[in-house]
Formats: C-alpha cells, structure tokens, sequence
C-alpha cells in the first residue's frame, strides 16, 4: 500500500499538547507516522498515512480539543 505525506497547521503549541493528542492519533489505523513541530510558527503536524484520511486526521484533531487544517502541497 502506497503510503503518502500530508502536512495540516494546528494550534498544537507545546509538548503538553502532543502529548494530548498522541493517545489519539497513534490508535488512528492508518496513520504509519507522526511528528508537530511547535517551532514552527504554524505548529505544523505532519503525518505518513496509509489508509487514514485528511478528513479522519482533522476530526480526531478536533476531538482532542485542538484545531487542524491541510495545508495544500
């Protein structure tokens, strides 16, 4: 399966806040990969999917409490 790169700008400004998402995102099927980087002025999170949506990323996003858009290549 074809794994691809997606990048989404997101108010994930500080450790803390990964580690609120990372229960959430590693339980994400699909999902082989993720990272934020919260020096980014952005916070931009990227992520290798297989199988998992832009659309399933921002929804699990939002259900933490954050905010997630895509960030078109």
């Amino acid at each position: 399966m074809e794994t691809k790169e997606l990048k989404f700008k997101t108010n994930i400004n500080c450790s803390g806040c990964v580690s609120k998402v990372k229960p959430f995102l590693d339980k994400l099927e699909g999902l082989e990969a993720w990272e934020v980087d919260t020096e980014n002025p952005d916070k931009v999170l990227s992520v290798k999917i297989s199988q998992a949506t832009d659309e399933e990323i921002i929804d699990t996003i939002e259900e933490v409490g954050f905010e997630a858009e895509l960030i078109k290549e």
